[in-house]
Order: structure tokens, then C-alpha cells, then sequence
């Protein structure tokens, strides 16, 4: 038996998954616990869970079958499991994986320690799970993960919007708006402990300060976030297509230390198949925002994420989100198949699209997107441009990474340096030698 009882936690899913795990760990390390660097120096493992579509549930359940069989082989004494696959599937888990010791929801993670204590005196299982309403503010020590350098602050926690093909809502509870006053202090922390870029998310960042009493808005607290000295870049993920403002291009084009970068997430472009999404419709179409976001001085980045197999997509209205991509020359792109999961009023939209058919228009875009890339990052080439060292690609390679301020962290390509010395964490500047589809070549000018 192995009886160290340091924690290692495993954190899966998205950045906003990733912030709820290190605040995790900011409350046990706040109450005394001590945190394991691996799997194998602990003895306690804590699996912060995602359970948004078919393959996140899949790799949440296998990740806790090899937890729970570590366990059995006495390498672990507990396994606590918490986040949204808790949230959606509830109690029956329990009966599922009764090996598992404790179970969080998304609106209870500032319980952890409590749950660990509980379980320790010999109790049941605890199971924890209510609505989602907790919202965490700058007096929650979050242990940052790596890197150093760069991290993700969350302004506001779950989401109003009632999409017809997305749990979110279920999972995260309403929008809840964090306080500008408390979300500087953490930013000023940030900075503090050496952090050049941080990316700010949420459900949809755009709506953000809607629901709070006081009047704010997103951009009110960027102009409040771009005057905390340290701050390098500032990034804006999840940002809503019905709520990009004049105002915020204006400041996007006159601050440099906002990234000329947004993150547009359009699912599709076809009215009917927009409507059968219960997206908002606007009087702007997709191409006359994506024109509009172009006029400006600065040359904006845009990443979006589309969905095919949408029930009712026939093949002229992806013939119709096919051409908009080949105008639209997005600079980064997702492509996601329709995930018909239980709960959501789109799984009970007819006709549906068979998945092969489905798998091949994803493939279809993701080749035109290809050719698209190629022809931009080419342009590229010959260029100077501020690249955020990252380290080497890996133990073996002696190459090292990073990225520009259009490329954010995790989703989108890097920088690939071949010549040079680089700092990690020190924004430096590469000469673009060359450009594939997905990532650029580089060499260091001048000496660190």
C-alpha cells in the first residue's frame, strides 16, 4: 500500500476546466495538503472531469478506471473524481464506480478538502452536487500549472444562452459575472509572479458584467486590464458573433498589448440550420462581421469553430458553409461533428446526417482550410515578428516553440526555431524562414 498521501490532480478538458482544477489546488494547498509532481509519488488522485460530448465522457471514464485500478493495486488509497461529468450524470455514478471515494459537481469544487476530510473518517462516499451557482473570486490562491508565463483568467462563470445542441447551460449553471475590481487583483497577482499573457474566457466573454448591478462591460475592464504594468499580451477567447462592438475593434485597434486576436466561435452560416441551433440571429451576417472585424488598421487574427452534421444540414447548406469559408480566410480553424447527446432539445431534430457523411464534410473544409493557411503563412515568410518563447518541442528535440500573438495557447499552431537562443517565457523576436499549413520556421535575432 502505498501511503503517501500527497495529492496529484489530473485535469481534463478545456482551459476553463483547467483554471476550476488549479483553484483545486490553491484550497488544498491553502488547508495544508501537499501536492505529488506525478501519479506515482501520490496517494491520493483528484480527476477533474469534462463530460461535455461523447469523446470527453470517454476519456473522463477511462481515466478513472486506470485511477480506480491503481487503487486496487495499492499505488493510491483514494480517488476523488469532480467537474462536469459528475454534474451530468449524478448519483448513478456511484452505483457505476462505487471504487471512487468522493464526487464533486461543477458548482461544489471549493469543497475539495472537505470531501477528502469527510472520506477519511471512515464515511461513505461523500457525493457533493447541487446547482451551479459557486462563483470564485481573487481570494482563492490558485496553484498555477505550467507554464509560467501564460495563463488563463476566468471572468465570469456558466452561460444563458439556450443553444439547442450544447449541456453547457446544465453543466456550468447561468452566467455569473465575476467582480472588475476582483478580476484586476487577480491580474495584478499574475503579473506579480511573472506572467506575460494572460487569455481571457468565460462561456462567452463578450456578454460579460450583463448580469451584474453595477454597469460594466467587457470592455471596460480590458481598458482596466491594459493598465497593470507586467502585462504583455491580453487575449480574448469565446467571444460571441452577435456581440463584437465597435468599441472593442477600436481599442483592439490602438493597444498593442491586446493580441489582434478573437476568438469567434460561428457554428454555421445557414439561416435555417442557425435558427434549428437557437443561435441568435443578427442583421450582420458572418461575412459582413468577419469584413468588419478586416478594416481596421491592425490585421486581426480570427479563429472560429464550425460544426457539421448539424440535423437538416443538406448538401446544399454545406455547400453554403463551405463557400463562406473560402471567402472568410479564417486564420484559425475547428471543425466539430454534430454530437447528438442525450438532454439536448437537437438530438430530437430530424433528418439527421449519417456520421460518415458527416466525417466527410469536416474533412472536405479542413482540406480547403489547409490550402488557405499555406497560402497565408507563406506571406509571412522574410518577416520579423515578437514570438513568446515556449521552450523545446520535447526532451529529444532540440528545436524550440513558440507563438506569435496571433497563435493562443493549446488550439492554434507555433512558432517551430531552429537557429537562435531563446529564453522561456521571454517574448522575443524570430525571422519567419519558412511557413507550412500549420506552423511556422524561425530563427532568434540578436542575443537574449
Amino acid at each position: 500500500m502505498n501511503v503517501i498521501e500527497k495529492i496529484f490532480l489530473i485535469s481534463l478538458g478545456c482551459a476553463k476546466n483547467l483554471v476550476d482544477s488549479e483553484q483545486m489546488l490553491g484550497i488544498l494547498k491553502s488547508c495544508g495538503f501537499e501536492m505529488a509532481s506525478n501519479i506515482e509519488g501520490a496517494g491520493i488522485a483528484i480527476i477533474n472531469t469534462c463530460g461535455f460530448i461523447r469523446t470527453a465522457v470517454e476519456e473522463s471514464i477511462d481515466t478513472i478506471l486506470e485511477a480506480v485500478t491503481l487503487k486496487e493495486q495499492g499505488k493510491l488509497s483514494k480517488v476523488f473524481v469532480a467537474g462536469c461529468f459528475v454534474q451530468r450524470y449524478g448519483y448513478k455514478l456511484q452505483r457505476e464506480i462505487p471504487e471512487v471515494d468522493g464526487w464533486l459537481g461543477t458548482g461544489e469544487i471549493h469543497r475539495i478538502a472537505e470531501i477528502i476530510r469527510l472520506n477519511n473518517r471512515g464515511s461513505t462516499a461523500p457525493f457533493f452536487i447541487g446547482r451551479p451557482l459557486y462563483l470564485p473570486d481573487h481570494t482563492i490562491n490558485r496553484v498555477q500549472t505550467d507554464p509560467f508565463y501564460s495563463t488563463y483568467l476566468k471572468i465570469a462563470e456558466g452561460c444563458s444562452h439556450r443553444c439547442s445542441y450544447c449541456i453547457i447551460p446544465g453543466l456550468r449553471g447561468p452566467l455569473r459575472s465575476r467582480k472588475l475590481k476582483s478580476l484586476v487583483i487577480e491580474a495584478e497577482q499574475m503579473a506579480d509572479r511573472g506572467v506575460v499573457e494572460i487569455n481571457l474566457i468565460a462561456q462567452d466573454t463578450t456578454i460579460y458584467g450583463k448580469d451584474l448591478e453595477e454597469d460594466v462591460c467587457l470592455e471596460d475592464l480590458i481598458e482596466a486590464l491594459l493598465k497593470i504594468n507586467g502585462i504583455r499580451w491580453l487575449r480574448l477567447l469565446y467571444c460571441h458573433p452577435g456581440n463584437i462592438s465597435e468599441r472593442l475593434l477600436d481599442i483592439m485597434d490602438s493597444e498593442d498589448v491586446l493580441c489582434p486576436y478573437l476568438d469567434i466561435p460561428l457554428q454555421h452560416v445557414n439561416v435555417d440550420i442557425l435558427r434549428a441551433m437557437k443561435r441568435e440571429l443578427t442583421k450582420e451576417t458572418p461575412l459582413e462581421l468577419i469584413e468588419r472585424i478586416r478594416t481596421g488598421t491592425r490585421k486581426i487574427s480570427i479563429r472560429t469553430t464550425l460544426m457539421v452534421g448539424f440535423p437538416g444540414e443538406t448538401d446544399k447548406k454545406f455547400k453554403e458553409l463551405y463557400d463562406f469559408v473560402k471567402l472568410a480566410r479564417f486564420d484559425h480553424l475547428g471543425i466539430f461533428i454534430f454530437s447528438s447527446e442525450k438532454g439536448i432539445p437537437a438530438a430530437r431534430l430530424k433528418p439527421t446526417v449519417p456520421y460518415k457523411e458527416a466525417e466527410l464534410r469536416k474533412n472536405i473544409i479542413m482540406s480547403l482550410q489547409k490550402g488557405i493557411l499555406k497560402r497565408k503563412n507563406r506571406q509571412l515568410a522574410g518577416h520579423t515578428l515578437p514570438v513568446l518563447i515556449e521552450g523545446l518541442c520535447s526532451e529529444t528535440d532540440l528545436l524550440l516553440r513558440g507563438r506569435t500573438q496571433t497563435m493562443a495557447p493549446d488550439v492554434d499552431d507555433q512558432v517551430l526555431i531552429n537557429k537562435g537562443k531563446g529564453v522561456t517565457g521571454r517574448i522575443m523576436p524570430v525571422l519567419i524562414t519558412d511557413a507550412h499549413a500549420y506552423d511556422l520556421i524561425g530563427e532568434i535575432k540578436g542575443s537574449p
